[in-house]
């Protein structure tokens, strides 16, 4: 495969390396539809030589060209992340020739090369924000812009703790056990960003798909997560404080959508203590449901904000963020069925609640 900077500028040669051997060489005639709107979408391309066209209808007009995709570049990235159809054509303006991976292949690969998957998002944000540069009016591009930084921000933890444990494991001091724990420590984290990106894209398309839900022990499920965030935001002068054991009961979730919930949550609390706190963790269960309580010792909830809480885009005295957390987090519980709301009083923080229906 011809790999030489000059010749391949959209991604650096050790990525192009990385990805070639996982994928099977395709070639496109001038004109040849290589996928069409409403396909499966079952993976991604490298190109190798040529160009690709992508287009889509936007609204009820003419298909628009949305970007043009040379040597080194990829496209029908969308498949990595989303199990949706197709949502544009691909179409070959000359003779090209391609590399094609499947889904499964590249999310394998992933897992294993955490830095490669970051720099697939980057280059996926820069992307969205040239093309709504082209077709949006300059408030929603600002809105573009924030979003995508919103993606770095969000990835900078599970980088971080991907990064330690890769050193721990590569370490001729580590022992077999400890090499395991780090194997599992970098998985979960990869998992975490790829539940992000799945979350994102649900809110941006009004097709995302409905959460599996089945029976789980909540204490079983709990129990890690907690231990987990537990240090996450130690590290960042935050204690967590669970006040009663959590409770034996069959609940009815998607534990990885779950666990982005509380995520989402409890990193919000920690943005509103930036000299540490406090985060109490409280359950209640009924006959019906179990209600989660998430307080914190912060600066409370801006009265700026307060209607429009869990609403796109609000945001607050935040230098980084678009407000979407708190509406992915609505999403989910009401995927869930079941509520969310907060509460704030002067001087006490904030206190977020919601409710999940017991399993049966």
């Amino acid at each position: 495969m011809r790999s030489s900077n000059s010749k391949h500028p959209g991604m650096l040669p050790e990525e192009l390396q990385a990805i070639a051997p996982e994928g099977t060489p395709r070639e496109f005639e001038r004109g040849q539809v290589i996928f069409s709107a409403g396909d499966v979408g079952d993976g991604f391309y490298v190109v190798e030589s040529g160009q690709v066209r992508i287009s889509a209808v936007i609204g009820e007009g003419e298909p628009r060209i949305l970007a043009m995709i040379g040597p080194g570049d990829f496209f029908g990235e969308m498949a990595v992340v989303d199990d949706a159809p197709r949502s544009a054509t691909a179409t070959a303006e000359v003779a090209t020739h391609a590399i094609f991976v499947e889904r499964d292949k590249l999310l394998e690969l992933l897992a294993h090369r955490p830095q490669l998957a970051l720099n697939l998002i980057r280059k996926f944000s820069k992307r969205i924000r040239a093309l709504n540069q082209k077709y949006l009016d300059a408030t929603r591009l600002a809105v573009i812009g924030r979003f995508a930084g919103t993606i770095v921000h969000d990835f900078k933890n599970p980088l971080t703790i991907i990064g330690l444990a890769a050193e721990l494991g590569c370490s001729s001091d580590t022992s077999p056990p400890m090499r395991t724990k780090a194997q599992t420590k970098i998985n979960h984290q990869v998992e975490r960003m790829t539940d992000m990106l799945h979350e994102l894209i649900e809110f941006t398309k009004p097709s995302g798909q409905r959460p599996r839900l089945c029976a789980v022990d909540f204490a079983r499920y709990m129990d890690p997560l907690i231990e987990d965030i537990r240090q996450e935001v130690a590290d960042r002068g935050v204690k967590l404080i669970i006040d009663a054991p959590v409770p034996n009961q069959l609940v009815n979730i998607d534990p990885r959508r779950l666990s982005r919930l509380f995520y989402n949550l409890l990193n919000n609390a920690v943005d509103e203590m930036p000299d540490g706190g406090k985060i109490f963790l409280r359950f209640e269960p009924s006959e019906t449901e179990l209600r989660v309580e998430i307080e914190d010792t912060g600066r409370g909830i801006a009265p700026e904000i307060a209607k429009s809480l869990f609403k796109p885009f609000a945001t607050h005295g935040k230098t980084h963020g678009t407000g979407l957390g708190l509406t992915i987090c609505k999403k989910i519980v009401e995927d869930h069925g079941g509520k969310i709301w907060a509460t704030s009083a002067p001087h006490k923080g904030a206190t977020f609640f919601f409710t999940l229906p017991l399993g049966k």
